[in-house]
């Protein structure tokens, strides 16, 4: 067979090509071999820091510092603040109540003091607009997080209902039917709203040390874009109720939500008068940097400045009030010792609830009694100006239309120790003469009896005697005894002190 040498050189060429290309093949599989481990490393690496991120986010806070300095391990007396309760409650029946209803004080100013609200702890009120936080510092405060309870929160809207969060026996929820029907509870008066706002009034009840001393209302979000029939129940009026009967009232702000709108700029305009009880809260400040926090701090101020006109700032708190810790590289000593200003504001509160309740009373029993007088002034210039040819409507619509002429204020200012700053409005008894005709009511100097004394010696006894006695002896540590009034009857005959056994 003769040498075919180009053959071979073919041959060999086509030998070397499959060759190169095995060892080409073998070395991509080779490195696609080590993508893939390198990609299944870094994967894996990265899957072990984003756990180790949602670690470091789902750690929880340390609550120690809530119990500390609210004082939840200590042991109250609780038989001193209930029967300092029970001597309030004694007054105000035996003393303000009689001329309260003899003169129809609660058609003037639609607020009746039940003995539910007498015995009530001090209220805690939380509003500001939707998705602030107002729900997760409730959670926080109470250590309700991750159980079958808490409230309910989200970025969205989320609070329909107006919450109350109670002290209970067991933990259950209360329909807001039933919290009005309760004559114990102090939440009766809101039937007045409607059956509508009722099924948006929810109470949870659970055992909780804070909550043997303070109860929380947690509100709906304020949503600017929002009309107030839309809720199918006047918001506005709700709130007043609300605020009329807080402690304490916080008002909660998030850096993404410090415009004001309308409904927020009414709800300020009902807030005052109670600029002592305001806290602003300016909540989730750890999402910021320093800097930026500093701005929208100011921002919050700018905003705020038409609505509050006050001579003295409010306080302002700013830090992050839920249960997970604080985001890293933030001021988490300045957010503590904020968080630690206001649980201090909170305790001074809940430390002080016999003093304000007593202060309360004292107050409305002044405003009863300025009420009083008033009347008692209307009715005597009505029977001196009445004579047997006058007509009735036009003498008392001639007085009514015009007191000033006749100094039915300025008289009440220059006999009576009254101040002009607690005289109410001249326009309201105008309202209030509409509905009770004037000749239903009788002079102060005919409201007395043998037995049960004068309203007006009854009034003024309580407002200067008796309440500032009773605020003595707690703030003195003593037992709140009876006093001189209680022991004889206020008017009744005394008893013979003399016979055994307390014979009469």
């Amino acid at each position: 067979m003769p040498f075919n040498l180009p053959a071979l050189v073919y041959i060999v060429c086509v030998t070397i090509r499959v060759l190169l290309a095995a060892i080409m093949k073998g070395t991509l599989l080779i490195c696609c071999f080590l993508s893939l481990l390198l990609l299944q490393a870094t994967a894996g690496k990265t899957f072990e820091e984003e756990e180790e991120e949602e670690d470091v986010t789902s750690v929880l806070r340390d609550r120690s510092h809530i119990d500390e300095t609210l004082r939840l391990a200590t042991e109250e007396k609780a038989g001193d603040y209930a029967a300092a309760l029970e001597r309030l409650r004694k007054i105000y029946h035996t003393s303000i109540k009689p001329m309260e209803q003899a003169y129809k004080y609660n058609e003037l100013r639609q607020h009746e003091i039940s003995d539910g609200e007498i015995t009530s702890k001090p209220m805690v009120l939380f509003l500001g607009p939707w998705s602030v936080g107002k729900s997760s510092m409730i959670n926080y405060l109470l250590g309700m997080h991750d159980s079958p309870y808490q409230l309910y929160t989200g970025a969205e809207p989320t609070t329909s209902e107006f919450t109350v969060i109670m002290h209970g026996e067991k933990i259950r929820s209360v329909e807001g039917i039933v919290m009005a029907a309760d004559s114990s509870r102090s939440f009766s008066p809101l039937e007045k709203f409607g059956q509508n706002f009722l099924e948006k009034l929810i109470g949870i009840e659970m055992p909780h040390k804070l909550l043997e001393r303070v109860t929380f209302v947690d509100t709906p979000g304020i949503i600017e874009n929002r009309k107030q029939q839309e809720r199918g129940y006047p918001f506005n009026d709700v709130c007043q109720w609300f605020i009329d009967r807080a402690d304490l009232i916080f008002v909660v702000f998030d850096p993404t939500k410090l415009d004001v709108g309308l409904e927020l700029e009414m709800l300020f305009r009902q807030l005052k008068g109670r600029e002592s009880q305001i806290r602003i809260i300016l909540n989730k400040a750890d999402n910021l940097a320093t800097q930026d926090l500093m701005r929208v701090y100011g921002a919050l101020f700018w905003s705020l400045a038409p609505l509050i006109n006050v001579t003295e700032p409010p306080r302002v708190y700013v830090s992050s009030f839920w249960p997970y810790d604080y985001a890293p590289d933030t001021s988490r000593e300045l957010f503590k010792r904020e968080e630690i200003s206001l649980l201090e504001d909170l305790n001074q509160v809940i430390e002080n609830r016999m003093e304000n309740k007593i202060a309360f009373i004292r107050q409305h029993g002044i405003r009863v009694r300025i009420h009083g007088l008033l009347v008692d002034r209307y009715v005597q210039t009505f029977k001196e100006k009445m004579s047997f040819f006058s007509d009735p409507e036009l003498v008392f619509k001639e007085i009514v239309d015009d007191p000033d002429k006749f100094y039915i204020f300025k008289s009440i200012l220059a006999k009576t120790n009254v101040s002009k700053f607690d005289l109410p409005n001249r326009d309201a008894y105008r309202d209030f003469f509409g509905i009770n005709p004037v000749t239903n009511f009788k002079p102060l100097t005919a409201q007395c009896s043998y037995m049960g004394g004068c309203l007006l010696e009854k009034i003024e006894r309580a407002i200067t005697n008796e309440l500032p006695a009773l605020l003595s002896s707690i703030n003195s540590g003593k037992q709140p005894g009876l006093s001189s009034c209680e022991a004889t009857g206020c008017g009744e005959k005394p008893k013979n002190r003399y016979r055994k056994n307390g014979g009469k």
